[in-house]
């Protein structure tokens, strides 16, 4: 029991779970440890939003942030099967924190704002402990297709996101934020059931596409929430 749990946090350093197991077994360590990257990231991130919106700072701006975003993104990829991966992992999650904080002070001025910060919040946990139950009960019978199918849909949002920002079209971009909604809790059903059906091994990258799905839910509610606010 010492050795494997010694062996587990070597495992844990390093970001990779081999198989050469069980398999089953294997996938249990993997969803574990990214459960748990996943939960400490969160808690990072939501201070770093709390210190970004407590001390005013400003949004970065749309092409800063994808500049960011993409590039701490791509050296998390790159340090994946390293310790330097999970620092990697802070960071970009850190950065994202950060970009949240002036986007949480700009619905927290209007008169519901805490009201719809704090739904966003209940609807975002809802969704994410309502498809991680749903992927260990009902299995999709062609994950790889799903998965294809999710990826197309993500680059078709994500370029209309843009189209509705530069176009300064703000239905469309409501729109983007529902169908956002939709694709994320099918990324966290299929990243959960691609970590127990052994095709995810690497909890970092786990951690990351997880982490991302919950972003995105959050901050597509509150644009929702916010507008229908507003707007009654």
């Amino acid at each position: 029991m010492q050795n494997s749990q010694i062996a587990e946090q070597d495992r844990f350093a390093t970001g990779t779970i081999t198989t050469s197991g069980a398999g089953s077994e294997a996938a249990a360590a993997v969803l574990r440890n990214t459960y748990r990257l996943l939960a400490m990231t969160l808690v990072f991130s939501a201070l770093t939003a709390m210190g970004s919106a407590a001390f005013g700072l400003p949004h970065p701006g749309l092409l800063l942030t994808l500049a960011g975003y993409f590039g701490l993104l791509f050296l998390t990829s790159k340090l994946r099967n390293s310790g330097w991966g999970i620092a990697a992992v802070f960071a970009l999650t850190g950065f994202m924190g950060y970009t949240l904080g002036p986007i949480l002070n700009v619905y927290l001025a209007m008169a519901n704002g805490s009201s719809v910060v704090a739904t966003a919040m209940g609807g975002t946990a809802v969704v994410f402990l309502g498809m991680s139950i749903f992927a260990r009960a009902a299995p999709v019978a062609n994950l790889p297709k799903f998965g294809t199918f999710l990826f197309v849909g993500i680059l078709t949002a994500f370029f209309l996101g843009l189209v509705a920002v530069f176009a300064q079209m703000p239905m469309l971009s409501l729109a983007v934020s529902g169908l956002f909604i939709l694709l994320m809790s099918g990324l966290i059903l299929y990243e959960t059931q691609n970590i127990i059906g052994g095709g995810e091994t690497n909890y970092v990258m786990a951690t990351v596409t997880l982490f991302v799905a919950v972003f995105n839910l959050f901050t597509s509610f509150l644009h929702l929430l916010g507008f229908l606010g507003d707007d009654g």
